[in-house]
C-alpha cells in the first residue's frame, strides 16, 4: 500500500508538467465494454485551460465545488452538511470537491470501499501541493468523464453542442456543467432546473 501510495504520488508530481495519457475511469470502462462484448470508442482530447472558455470553467465550478479556490482540498462545511442530512435521512448532495474528484477519477475509478477513501484522502493534499488550483482544474476538465467514452471539455463541446470549449456559450456551458454527477444517465438538453441553479450560482459570485 505505501508502495502504491507513494507511486501515485509521484504521478501527481509529473503532473504538474505531463498531461495524463489516461486515468482509472477510462481504464474501467474500457474493460467494462470489453467484459460485457460491447463497442467502444474513446474520444479524449488535452488542451490547455486557456482553451477552455470561463464559462465552462466557472459553471463547473458552480456545481461541483462552490468553495474551490477557497478549500485546501476539503470542504470541511459540505462535509458537516453531508454528515448531519446523513443522520437525518435526507442526503440531497455530495461534499467531493474537484481535488477530491481528480483523484478518484486519475487513481481510483468510480468504485467506492473505506481503503480507497483514505488512500484518496491521502492524496489530496499531495495534489494540492503540488499541483495548485489552475492546474487541478485544468487536469479534472480535460479527464473527467462527460458521456459514454467522452473525457473532457473539448469532445464533450463538439459532442453535444457542435462547438469547441473556447467558444461554448453560458448556458450550453450550465447544462454540461449540470450533467457531471451523472454522465452516463443525464443528456443536456434536459438539465433545465439545474442548469438554472447553476446559473444562478455563477451569478451570485460575479460570473
Amino acid at each position: 500500500m505505501v508502495l502504491l501510495w507513494s507511486l501515485a504520488a509521484l504521478i501527481l508530481g509529473a503532473a504538474r508538467w505531463i498531461d495524463p495519457p489516461t486515468t482509472a475511469v477510462h481504464i474501467q470502462r474500457r474493460l467494462q465494454a470489453w467484459s460485457l462484448h460491447k463497442p467502444y470508442r474513446e474520444q479524449y482530447k488535452f488542451i490547455p485551460l486557456s482553451q477552455i472558455s470561463l464559462d465552462l470553467q466557472h459553471a463547473v465550478i458552480a456545481a461541483e465545488d462552490a468553495h474551490f479556490y477557497q478549500h485546501h482540498g476539503f470542504d470541511w462545511h459540505q462535509i458537516q452538511i453531508a454528515a448531519q442530512e446523513d443522520l437525518d435521512g435526507e442526503r440531497t448532495r455530495g461534499a467531493s470537491t474537484i481535488t477530491q474528484q481528480l483523484v478518484k477519477n486519475l487513481f481510483f475509478g468510480t468504485g467506492r470501499s473505506v481503503l480507497r477513501k483514505g488512500a484518496e484522502a491521502s492524496l489530496v493534499p499531495v495534489a494540492e501541493l503540488v499541483l495548485g488550483k489552475r492546474r487541478i482544474l485544468e487536469i479534472y476538465l480535460n479527464v473527467v468523464e462527460w458521456g459514454p467514452g467522452i473525457y473532457g471539455a473539448e469532445p464533450a463541446c463538439r459532442y453535444y453542442d457542435q462547438t469547441t470549449a473556447r467558444n461554448i456559450g453560458r448556458e450550453q456551458a450550465a447544462r454540461l456543467a449540470a450533467i457531471l454527477p451523472a454522465p452516463l444517465r443525464r443528456r443536456p438538453e434536459r438539465m433545465n432546473s439545474y442548469s438554472e441553479i447553476i446559473l444562478g450560482r455563477m451569478g451570485q459570485v460575479g460570473w
